[in-house]
């Protein structure tokens, strides 16, 4: 049938797409016009057959001549004919036949080869022939697992032949691929992890046995090359087993993408206990070290993010924003338009596909409201570039939990503040505009460690709690807590006023006197001190989003970057672990002391 490219709308009589006859479809509307979404189409089907139908925003749905139409899980806003590309498997001639119509209907695959089905199609069949994972890949058999892994995890080779040790067939490491991401993620995927360290791991006899022969060889006072060699056989044999999987998938196409992936299972693995102990923790920090190397600076492109990018880029920084989530495309133009950068880190493996995403604003001062940035109000058509004398880093996301740990952030601010100084040189001001995730949740748990007696209160002032208690008609904490809790104190404008002062200095504490091990307990203060900001400006009601209200009573700080002070800034604090803040934080700081008895 006729095929419309990525921008069209198409009629009623637009004619379908119909492979074998298995299913027919029509092309979503443009997802960037407002359109009114329409109802699920099916089109009644052939005997035995699975039928396809999308709705307008390019979601999947699947159903048979018994039952009743299921969308599946909504994906990237692509043209249906690419989804229906990898769905049924079109021949070769009808892919070279799409691929005219531009990156709408030719999406980057995340990874490439024979097992490179999408994770939404492990569990559809269609009569086209894509076929399904291992049979019971849910309850995967234990034995069925180690016959895997024995053949898939190369053996570390001796010591002496290490260096002509034939590299395992690739084919081994594809069927590894193909069998994990077969398995339903959660307890069958845990358990293959589980297994794959536990068993897979370092050789501790071995470690035993040379790390003697170093002791024995530092003691006899042997020449240095005997030591120096007993020292790189130990360092060796440190190594686990399954280093040598990761190596080798690494090397296959869109092997380095499947790392990734494994690993966030990893981290969400260990943040909801379903896999733990040390052996799957050794085995996450191994990996987290490994694309460490690999996403290193130098295999990084840094990339800037348009209105005419391609529609799944757009997509995905669309989805991935977890600062300040995106409402919709006129949000997502605005973000992306005048006075706006956005940038983001691709690999030189997985080209296009965002690893982290920095979102900038271009001002005239140093912002203390968040809602002046991503408000949603009609894109300017045109800057003025001579009103441009500062950039707000507002928002830095990473887009892949596997990354998670990977040095990325601080090479990103520095390539960008680069960037900027290159179109925009009269720019002279680098700062943030930064959540304080967590402060609201700590803030509730002192109250909550307080007496409830007034005279014992060690947070405000006899004046403030009395101002605090005549408002809320309680003079305990209990009311205040539910108040913090439920987000209902930003009603009254009494309590806001009368919070503003003991909040302000109660924040300024918890950025600057919380430690965990020496540095800054807040993770977002402790990342950009680490990059050699300044802590700079606390800002009152900056964020009155209920999300803002929520995490940190709607206050946000200022991070400075002096860019002749950053790399001494940076030795200083993680030397030293002393905070470098201004005049304003420090006074904050010592009214808490004098006015707060913790």
């Amino acid at each position: 049938g006729k095929v419309h490219s990525g921008r069209e709308k198409l009629s009623d009589e637009a004619a379908p797409v119909t492979p074998a006859g298995t299913a027919t479809v029509r092309h979503p509307s443009d997802p960037f016009l407002c359109a009114p979404r329409s109802r699920w189409r099916p089109i009644p089907p052939q005997p035995r057959h699975t039928l396809l139908a999308f709705d307008w925003r390019g979601g999947l749905a699947v159903c048979d001549a018994s039952q009743s139409v299921r969308p599946l899980r909504p994906r990237r806003r692509r043209c249906g004919l690419a989804l229906l590309e990898g769905v049924l498997g079109l021949s070769q001639e009808a892919r070279c036949g799409m691929s005219r119509l531009g990156p709408c209907l030719s999406p980057r695959p995340l990874l490439r080869g024979p097992w490179a089905a999408p994770r939404w199609l492990r569990c559809v069949s269609v009569a086209a022939g894509l076929r399904r994972g291992p049979a019971g890949s849910s309850t995967a058999s234990a034995a069925g697992m180690e016959e895997l892994l024995s053949r898939s995890v190369p053996p570390l080779p001796p010591y002496e032949t290490k260096e002509k040790a034939p590299p395992p067939a690739e084919l081994r490491s594809a069927e590894f691929v193909r069998y994990y991401r077969a398995l339903e993620a959660g307890q069958p995927r845990a358990e293959l992890l589980t297994r794959l360290a536990r068993d897979f791991g370092v050789d501790h006899d071995r470690v035993a046995e040379f790390s003697a022969k170093v002791l024995q060889a530092r003691e006899q006072q042997r020449e240095l090359g005997a030591l120096l060699q007993a020292e790189d056989r130990l360092r060796y044999y440190l190594n686990p087993q399954y280093r040598g999987l990761f190596q080798h998938l690494g090397r296959l196409e869109g092997g380095l993408r499947f790392l990734v992936e494994l690993r966030g299972d990893l981290v969400e693995g260990l943040a909801t206990k379903a896999v733990d102990g040390p052996h799957v923790k050794e085995m996450n920090g191994v990996l987290k070290n490994m694309l460490s190397e690999w996403f290193s600076t130098g295999f990084l492109n840094l990339e800037r993010v348009t209105w005419r990018s391609p529609c799944e880029v757009l997509q995905k920084i669309s989805d991935s924003e977890a600062v300040h989530p995106v409402r919709n495309w006129v949000d997502m133009k605005r973000r992306v338009g005048s006075y706006r950068r956005c940038y983001f880190f691709s690999h030189c493996a997985i080209p296009g596909e965002p690893l982290i995403v920095l979102h900038v604003a271009l001002t005239s001062d140093i912002s203390s409201n968040i809602q002046a940035i991503v408000k949603e109000v009609p894109p300017l058509e045109t800057e003025d570039t001579d009103k441009i004398t500062t950039a707000i880093f507002y928002s830095i996301s990473l887009t892949q939990q596997g990354l998670q740990g990977v040095e990325l952030g601080t090479y990103l601010i520095k390539r960008v503040v680069k960037e900027l100084q290159k179109e925009l040189p009269q720019i002279k001001a680098f700062s943030t505009l930064s959540p304080i995730p967590g402060f609201t949740k700590w803030l509730v748990g002192l109250l909550s460690s307080q007496t409830k007696e007034l005279a014992r209160n060690e947070l405000f002032t006899e004046s403030e709690w009395q101002e605090i208690s005549e408002i809320t008609g309680d003079s305990t904490t209990e009311t205040l807590k539910k108040l913090l809790n439920n987000n209902e104190w930003v009603r009254s404008e009494k309590l806001v006023k009368g919070l503003h002062s003991p909040f302000m200095r109660l924040c300024a504490w918890y950025l600057y006197g919380e430690k965990h091990r020496g540095y800054a307990l807040n993770p977002v203060a402790n990342f950009h001190l680490q990059n050699g900001s300044v802590m700079w400006r606390i800002n009152w009601m900056a964020d009155t989003s209920p999300r803002g209200i929520a995490a940190s009573c709607g206050m946000m700080v200022n991070y400075r970057y002096f860019l002749e002070d950053t790399a001494s800034n940076s030795a200083t604090y993680l030397g030293t672990k002393q905070i470098k803040a201004s005049e304003q934080v420090l006074s904050l700081v010592s009214q808490f002391q004098q006015n707060s008895k913790l």
